[in-house]
């Protein structure tokens, strides 16, 4: 066998045991998907006298990312969403407020390379979220209270599986860990920090451009 016969075999060879979905520079991956928004179980107990403690409640919402590959395996996402809308609960008193939020995230994303037979590929991610408050008001026994919550700067971890269902699309579940903390002001009076930190788990159709 020829030295160039060789190469030509070896190269062959090695384009059959390339995994069948692996990304490379310049790929981009568009996903559509729900996620659910669990905030801490915890009460964060708010400074201001009598104000007592508080917790968010878990909402679900349509979600969309968009992914580009800087290089081989190595991604930046950007994570969007429908408006996420949660009940604000004071501890002994129920509901006494209503948000809704935007937490728009970018992270940067190693995808692992499986074998040459396996229809899944696992990741993780950092990255920066950003989240916005608006809509807030007052319910049950702070109906018609101006109530305010600061928007929020923290860190986010991400983690998940993709399962090839086609050479360009994929099943993916997720999970994703925010660190977001808000200022309350209720009827003009700052009460304190409001320690949301939720898990975000969800599941997407993810294709590759």
């Amino acid at each position: 066998m020829t030295k160039l016969a060789a190469l030509t075999l070896a190269t062959a060879l090695a384009g059959v045991a390339a995994p069948a979905f692996a990304q490379s520079q310049g790929d981009m991956l568009l996903g559509l998907g729900a996620h659910s928004v669990m905030p801490t179980d915890d009460y964060s107990q708010t400074a201001a006298p009598g104000t007592g403690q508080l917790r968010v409640d878990d909402n679900i919402r349509p979600t969309v990312t968009f992914e580009y590959f800087v290089a081989d395996n190595i991604g930046l996402e950007v994570l969007a969403a429908w408006p996420f809308e949660h009940d604000i609960e004071l501890r002994g008193a129920g509901d006494v407020a209503k948000t809704k939020h935007l937490p728009p995230t970018v992270s940067l994303q190693y995808h692992f390379t499986p074998g040459p037979k396996s229809m899944v590929k696992p990741f993780v991610g950092v990255g920066v979220n950003y989240t916005t408050f608006f809509d807030d008001k007052g319910t049950g026994p702070l109906a018609g209270t101006p109530v305010s919550l600061d928007d929020s700067w923290g860190l986010a971890a991400h983690a998940g599986i993709d399962v090839a269902i086609s050479e360009n699309g994929w099943l993916r579940a997720d999970v994703r860990w925010m660190d977001i903390d808000t200022d309350a002001t209720v009827g003009g009076t700052p009460i304190g920090e409001v320690e949301i930190d939720p898990w975000v788990v969800g599941v997407a159709y993810v294709h590759k451009f």
